[in-house]
């Protein structure tokens, strides 16, 4: 009666096999106090963006670039700065990663910092992990640089999707 039904799941995994798959995380720090959140940014800003990438250290997870992200609408021309902080990472693998960092809600009850979570992985048996399992060691490695637990009081993130 036909060929067998493929699924979502076999066509998925095929995909990754074929071309790698990528992992994707975010991390909420809800309710930060507003300079304690904006310290955080300061020292991204300081230390990576405008400083030296090559003096950061944490694991063997490498930072290999930082730069501050603005939006240019394709339409009108505009242009939004300062949208957010991306710390770009490779793997020893060669593998590559980034993390970026987005400041919102600065007012008085507090900020939330984001911490998007993006990673690269060509081998096939790390393919069925789930993302935040797929993506502790990166985090980790950011959070360190960052140091979030230091400059916010904050041992972990209020959610993780």
């Amino acid at each position: 009666e036909g060929d067998p039904l493929v699924t979502v799941k076999d066509i998925v995994t095929k995909h990754w096999g074929k071309y790698g798959r990528h992992f994707y995380c975010r991390y909420d720090y809800e309710a930060v106090e507003s300079d304690a959140a904006n310290k955080v940014m300061e020292l991204i800003r300081d230390s990576f963006v405008n400083g030296d990438v090559s003096a950061a250290t944490a694991t063997d997870i490498e930072l290999i670039d930082a730069e501050e992200f603005s939006y240019t609408d394709p339409v009108d021309g505009s242009q939004t700065s300062n949208q957010g902080l991306i710390l770009t990472f490779k793997y020893p693998s060669g593998d590559s990663a980034r993390v970026i960092f987005r400041l919102s809600g600065t007012g008085s009850a507090g900020a939330t910092i984001r911490m998007y979570l993006e990673r690269f992985e060509k081998d096939p048996t790390k393919h069925d992990e789930s993302a935040p399992v797929a993506l502790k060691s990166l985090a980790d490695c950011a959070l360190s640089l960052v140091n979030m637990t230091e400059l916010t009081g904050r041992e972990s993130p209020t959610v993780i999707t």
